[in-house]
C-alpha cells in the first residue's frame, strides 16, 4: 500500500529546512487529520509534501490527539511534468466543474484556470469569485493528496471569453498550444497529437498545453471562433459526446500518454 500524503503548511520545521533524520512535527489541521481521523501512530510511515514537488518520507515516531512527531528518511524534489498542462474549466451547474477539477488533479492536471463561458450558467461575481476559487484549491488539494501527489494544481482566477482569448493568443506566441474540446471539430486530438510530435524535436510535445472545456451547453460559435483566430485548435474526442465534467479527463488522459506518461 502507498504512503498517505499530507501537506505540509503546518510541518515544523519548515518542509525547506529538514534534512534526513531530522525530527519535525506535523500539526495544524493536516496532523489533526492524521493522529485523530487517520489514527496514524508510531512506527508507520507517510509522506509530508508542500504542494511543489518536494517530497519528505517520514518514520511516525508518535501522535497525540492533533499531532504527529516524525523522523525524516527520505527527502526528494521530484522534477515538475513536462508539458505543462493547464486545463480551463467553464464554471458548469451540478457540480460538473469541480468533479472536472478533482479528476484531473489526479491524472495530473498542472493548473487550471476557471472559465466564465457565455452560455455557463453559474456565473462568478464579486465575493462569489473568490468562494468559488477557494472551493476549487480545496477540491485541488484533496484530489492531489488522495492521488500521492507531490504537485497540487495552482487555480487561476476566473477569466470572462475576452480575457481567456487573450491568454491563449499569448500562449500561442510563446509556442504553446491550447486545443478547444468541440463536437463539432473535424480533427481528432490524437491525430493533433501525432502532428506536433512529427513538427517537434524528438517526437516532444510544445513545453506548454492548454485544454479548453466548455459548459454543459457547449461553447458558442462567437467564442469558438475568437479562440481559433488565436491561435487555439479544435479537437474532437471520439464519436460521443462528453459531458464537461469528463472531456478534459479524457483529453488529458491521451495528452499524458502521448507525453510517455503511461
Amino acid at each position: 500500500m502507498t504512503r498517505p500524503v499530507f501537506l505540509g503548511e503546518d510541518l515544523r520545521p519548515d518542509p525547506a529546512s529538514v534534512g534526513v533524520g531530522d525530527r519535525a512535527t506535523l500539526a495544524g489541521a493536516e496532523g489533526r487529520h492524521a493522529a485523530s481521523v487517520r489514527r496514524i501512530g508510531a512506527g508507520e510511515w507517510v509522506d509530508v509534501v508542500d504542494g511543489v514537488g518536494l517530497r519528505l518520507t517520514c518514520e511516525v515516531a508518535g501522535a497525540d490527539k492533533s499531532s504527529l512527531s516524525l523522523v525524516v528518511r527520505e527527502v526528494l524534489q521530484e522534477e515538475r511534468p513536462v508539458p505543462e498542462i493547464v486545463l480551463v474549466q467553464a464554471l458548469a451547474k451540478g457540480g460538473r466543474d469541480e468533479a472536472a477539477v478533482e479528476i484531473c488533479t489526479e491524472i495530473g492536471i498542472d493548473r487550471v484556470i476557471p472559465w466564465a463561458s457565455q452560455r455557463a450558467i453559474v456565473q462568478w461575481k464579486g465575493p462569489k469569485a473568490d468562494k468559488g476559487r477557494a472551493k476549487w484549491e480545496g477540491v485541488a488539494r484533496a484530489a492531489a493528496k488522495q492521488s500521492r501527489r507531490a504537485f497540487v494544481p495552482t487555480v487561476e482566477g476566473v477569466m470572462d471569453s475576452r480575457e481567456l482569448t487573450s491568454w491563449v493568443a499569448s500562449l500561442t506566441d510563446e509556442a504553446g498550444v491550447a486545443f478547444v474540446c468541440h463536437e463539432e471539430a473535424s480533427e481528432s486530438l490524437g491525430a493533433a497529437l501525432a502532428s506536433l510530435q512529427e513538427a517537434g524535436a524528438d517526437a516532444s510535445l510544445p513545453p506548454r498545453v492548454a485544454l479548453i472545456v466548455g459548459p454543459e451547453g457547449g461553447i458558442g460559435p462567437e467564442e469558438t471562433g475568437a479562440l481559433v483566430d488565436a491561435g487555439a485548435r479544435m479537437i474532437g474526442l471520439g464519436d460521443n459526446v462528453l459531458r464537461s465534467s469528463t472531456a478534459g479527463a479524457v483529453a488529458l488522459t491521451l495528452i499524458r500518454a502521448a507525453a510517455g506518461a503511461y
